[in-house]
C-alpha cells in the first residue's frame, strides 16, 4: 500500500494543510510529500519497526498545531526526525528546503527517542537525561506532551499491562508537566483519560451522574447567564459567555479531598466571560465585568483570585470569583479576554505568539531552576523527580526586597528560601530575616506583600536540618551541594588525621583494611568513617585496636543450646528472598530480591505489583493497598509488574482477620476450635474486646494462599453468633 492509498493519512494530511494554509508554500508542500512518499515506499508499514506509524505522526502534528499552537519547525521535526536518524535526510537539507531552524528540536527528540521506548517505563536515572534534553529547547517538552496525548487517545489498542503503565505515567508526570506549560485543556484530558483506564468504575460512575444531572445543570447555567448578559452588554465591548462543566478527574479529586459524595459537590461547573478587546482595554473590561457580577450575585471575598495584576509564571492571566447564584448554589466565574483565553488553552506556545506584550521571565526562571537541579550530580534520580515535581504545581506568594524589587516564590516558602532565591552564597550565610521591620528566624513562612531583608553571619554554614526548613528545589539543591562540600572537606581532614596518628604509632595504613573496618563499624562508606574521625566522635585508640584486630582469627560463636522442655514449634517463616517459583517480577524476571509490604500484607494469590525501594530490592504490595494511589501518583516510574507463579509450597503468610459477633458463651472457643482442625492453617495470636453485648476479635493466622483464606473465612461466617469476618 502506497502513501497515496493510505486513506487515514490522506484525510488527516489534507485537513491539516487546509486548516493551516499558510504553514507551507506550494513548493514546500511538494517537497514534504515527495520526502514522505519516498520514505513510505522504501519502508512499507509492515517493514517499519518504528515506535509510531505515519498516521500517528499526523495525529501528533494536528495536536501540535491546533491544541498547542506550535509552527512549521515543530511539524517538520515530528514528521522527519526519524528520517534524520535513519540518515535518509540531513538536518541541513531540511533547513535548506523549508527555510526554518529544526536542529535543536530534532536533536532533542532523537535523544528522547534513545531514552524512551513507548512499551516500557522510564528507568529512574533516565529522567535526568530526559529533562536535561527538555531544558535545552522547551519545544521538545511541548511535542513530547503532544505525543503522550495522542497515545492516551488511542490507549484501547494497547495490552492491559501497557495501558496501566502508560496511564499512570501520564497522570504522575505528563499531566503536571502540561499544567506547568500552561496547557490546561491538555492537562485535563490527560488526567481524565488516565482515570478512565486506572479506575474505570469511578470514572463511569461520575460520568453517568454528570449525564443524569445535565438537563438541570444546563437550566441552572441558562438562568445564571441570561440576566448577566443584559448587564454586560452595557459595557459596550464584544464578549462571549458560556458554562463549562468541571472535568471528571477534578470532581473525583474534590470527592476525595472533601471526603464526600458526588451529590455534595456544589461547584460542578464554572461560568467563563471572554472579552474581545484591544490590549490597552483588557484590564478595564475585566474589572468592569467583575463589578457587574458582584452587584448581581453575592461574592465570596475569600475566593477572589487576581491573576490580572500579577500573572502566573506560566503566563496564565484571568480574574476568578465565586458568587452565590440562584437556588443558593455557589458558582465560579472566570473573567478574561480572547488573548488570555488562548494563552490559558495553549500555554507557552500562545505566550510566544504575543511576545512583547507580557514578560516571559517567569517561564525562563522555571526552566533555569530545572537546569540548576540537573547541574547537581549528587542528586539521585528519585530525589531529582521529587525536586522536579515540586516545581510543577506551584501556588505563588509575592514578596519585596527593601529596594522594592518583586520576587515570586511557591506558597509555603520560608525566609531561607528567599535568601537562596537571591543568591546561593547569601543563603549559605543566612541566620534570619527582617520581615516588615521585625526580626524573624529562617523558618518564617512568607506571606503576600512581605518586605524581606536577609540577615547573614560570616560564621554561618548550612546543616542537614535546613533541608526540612526550605520548600523550593533551588534551595534544597544548593544546600545539598554545600553539605557535600563540607562532608568532602571533613573526610579529607579525617583521613589526614588518621594517617598522622598511624605514622606516630608506626602502623602502615591499608585502604582495603580501612574499608573493612568502616563496614564492620556500621558505616555505609569510608567517607562517613573519616568524617566521624574529623568530628572527634571516634576514640583513635579504639580505632587503632580494631584495625590491628582485623587480621586476628575469629572464634566461632557457640551454637545456641535450647532445653527440650522450653522448645516451642514456631510457624515456618515466609521466604521472601526472591524465590523464582513463587513470584515473577516485571517482564518474566525471576530470582529478584523482594519483600512483602507490611502495610497491606499480600499473600500468595492476591493481585499484586512491585515497588522499587530506594535502598534496593522490591517491595510487593496488593493492588488495592491503601498506599497504592499515593505511590502511583508520586513514584509511578518505580512501579513494576508482579505476579504469582507455580505453587505456594513451603511458605505461609500471616493474615489478620477482624471478627465481629454477639458476645455469646463459647463463641470464641468455637472459632479457635475450628481453626485448630484445619491442617494447613496455624493460629498465631488472638485478641478479644467485648462491649455492649458485642465482641470484636483480631485473629492472626498463617495461611498458604488466598484459597485457604477464602475457605476459613467462609467457615467462620457459618459459626452461630458471628456477624462479619474481614481481612484487615
Amino acid at each position: 500500500m502506497t502513501l497515496q492509498n493510505n486513506t487515514s493519512f490522506r484525510v488527516l494530511y489534507s485537513r491539516i494543510l487546509h486548516s493551516h494554509a499558510n504553514l507551507f508554500s506550494p513548493e514546500e508542500r511538494k517537497e514534504l510529500r515527495a520526502i514522505l512518499t519516498s520514505y513510505f515506499t522504501k519502508f512499507p508499514p509492515d517493514e517499519i519497526n518504528e515506535s509510531r506509524s505515519i498516521v500517528d505522526k499526523i495525529q501528533i502534528v494536528e495536536i501540535v498545531l491546533d491544541e498547542i499552537g506550535l509552527g512549521k519547525s515543530a511539524v517538520l521535526s515530528v514528521l522527519l526526525h526519524e528520517l534524520v536518524e535513519k540518515k535518509e535526510i540531513s538536518v541541513a537539507e531540511i533547513e535548506s528546503k523549508f527555510n526554518t531552524q529544526v536542529l535543536s528540536i530534532i536533536q532533542g527528540m532523537m535523544r528522547v527517542g534513545e531514552l524512551y521506548e513507548r512499551n516500557a517505563s522510564l528507568e529512574t536515572e533516565n529522567f535526568r537525561k530526559l529533562f536535561l534534553t527538555f531544558a535545552e529547547d522547551v519545544r521538545v517538552i511541548l511535542i513530547i506532551i503532544a505525543e503522550h496525548l495522542q497515545i492516551m487517545r488511542t490507549l484501547d489498542s494497547f495490552s492491559e499491562d501497557k495501558r496501566q503503565n502508560i496511564a499512570r505515567e501520564a497522570s504522575f508526570l505528563y499531566a503536571p508537566l502540561a499544567h506547568r506549560m500552561g496547557l490546561y485543556a491538555v492537562k485535563t484530558e490527560l488526567e481524565d483519560l488516565s482515570l478512565k483506564h486506572t479506575n474505570r468504575d469511578i470514572y463511569r460512575e461520575i460520568a453517568h451522574k454528570l449525564n443524569e444531572t445535565k438537563r438541570s445543570r444546563d437550566q441552572f447555567i441558562n438562568n445564571f447567564i441570561t440576566p448577566l448578559k443584559e448587564k454586560l452588554n452595557d459595557i459596550g465591548f464584544e464578549f462571549s459567555i458560556k458554562g463549562r462543566t468541571k472535568s471528571i478527574h477534578s470532581i473525583y479529586s474534590k470527592i476525595k479531598k472533601q471526603n464526600t459524595a458526588f451529590e455534595n459537590i456544589y461547584d460542578l461547573f464554572a461560568i467563563r466571560i471572554i472579552f474581545d478587546v484591544p490590549l490597552e482595554k483588557e484590564k478595564a473590561a475585566c474589572w468592569q465585568a467583575y463589578s457587574i457580577v458582584a452587584d448581581m450575585y453575592q461574592p465570596n471575598p475569600k475566593r477572589l483570585r487576581d491573576w490580572l495584576s500579577i500573572p502566573k509564571t506560566n503566563g496564565y492571566e484571568s480574574l476568578h470569583t465565586t458568587v452565590l447564584g440562584p437556588e443558593g448554589k455557589w458558582v465560579e466565574v472566570q473573567i478574561r479576554t480572547v488573548r488570555m483565553d488562548e494563552v490559558a488553552e495553549k500555554g507557552l506556545a500562545a505566550h510566544w505568539k504575543y511576545k512583547g506584550i507580557k514578560s516571559e521571565s517567569g517561564m525562563d526562571e522555571w526552566l533555569r531552576s530545572i537546569r540548576e537541579i540537573l547541574e547537581n550530580p549528587e542528586l539521585n534520580a528519585v530525589d531529582f523527580m521529587d525536586e522536579f515535581k515540586l516545581n510543577l504545581y506551584d501556588k505563588e506568594v509575592f514578596v519585596f526586597t527593601p529596594n522594592g524589587d518583586l520576587h515570586k516564590l511557591p506558597k509555603g516558602a520560608t525566609a531561607l528560601d528567599f535568601a537562596f532565591s537571591i543568591h546561593s552564597a547569601l543563603g549559605c550565610k543566612c541566620v534570619g530575616a527582617k520581615v516588615n521591620g521585625k526580626n524573624m528566624t529562617i523558618k518564617y513562612v512568607l506571606n503576600n506583600g512581605d518586605q524581606v531583608e536577609v540577615l547573614t553571619s560570616p560564621t554561618q554554614k548550612p546543616n542537614p536540618a535546613w533541608l526540612n526548613v526550605v520548600t523550593t528545589s533551588k534551595a534544597k539543591t544548593k544546600i545539598r551541594q554545600a553539605l557535600k562540600e563540607v562532608e568532602f572537606k571533613d573526610a579529607e581532614i579525617g583521613r589526614e588525621t588518621l594517617i598522622r596518628r598511624f605514622k606516630n604509632w608506626k602502623i602502615d595504613l591499608d585502604d582495603g583494611k580501612i574499608s573493612r573496618l568502616a563496614k564492620k563499624k556500621g558505616f555505609k562508606t569510608v567517607s562517613d568513617f573519616y568524617q566521624e574521625i574529623a568530628r572527634e566522635n571516634l576514640d583513635m585508640h579504639v580505632v587503632r585496636d580494631a584495625y590491628m584486630d582485623l587480621d586476628k582469627p575469629t572464634v566461632l560463636d557457640q551454637p545456641e543450646v535450647r532445653r527440650a522442655d522450653s522448645f516451642l514449634k514456631e510457624p515456618e517463616a515466609i521466604d521472601t528472598s526472591g524465590k523464582d517459583d513463587v513470584l515473577v517480577i516485571g517482564e518474566d524476571l525471576k530470582g529478584v530480591d523482594f519483600r512483602l509490604a507490611k502495610c497491606c500484607n499480600p499473600i500468595y494469590g492476591d493481585d499484586v505489583f512491585g515497588f522499587v525501594a530506594v535502598a534496593g530490592g522490591i517491595k510487593i504490595h496488593k493492588t488495592d493497598c491503601p498506599n497504592a494511589p499515593q505511590m502511583i501518583a508520586r513514584f509511578g516510574y518505580r512501579i513494576v509488574k508482579a505476579r504469582w507463579s507455580g505453587k505456594s509450597v513451603g511458605s505461609q503468610y500471616p493474615i489478620t482477620l477482624r471478627i465481629v459477633g454477639h458476645d455469646d458463651i463459647g463463641i470464641v472457643t468455637n472459632i479457635t476450635s475450628l481453626i485448630s482442625k484445619e491442617k494447613s492453617i496455624l493460629l498465631r495470636s488472638i485478641s478479644i474486646d467485648s462491649n455492649a453485648g458485642l465482641f470484636q476479635g483480631n485473629l492472626t493466622i498463617m495461611v498458604n494462599d488466598t484459597n485457604d483464606l477464602d475457605v476459613i473465612i467462609k467457615k467462620i461466617k457459618v459459626i452461630k453468633g458471628v456477624k462479619s469476618v474481614s481481612r484487615s
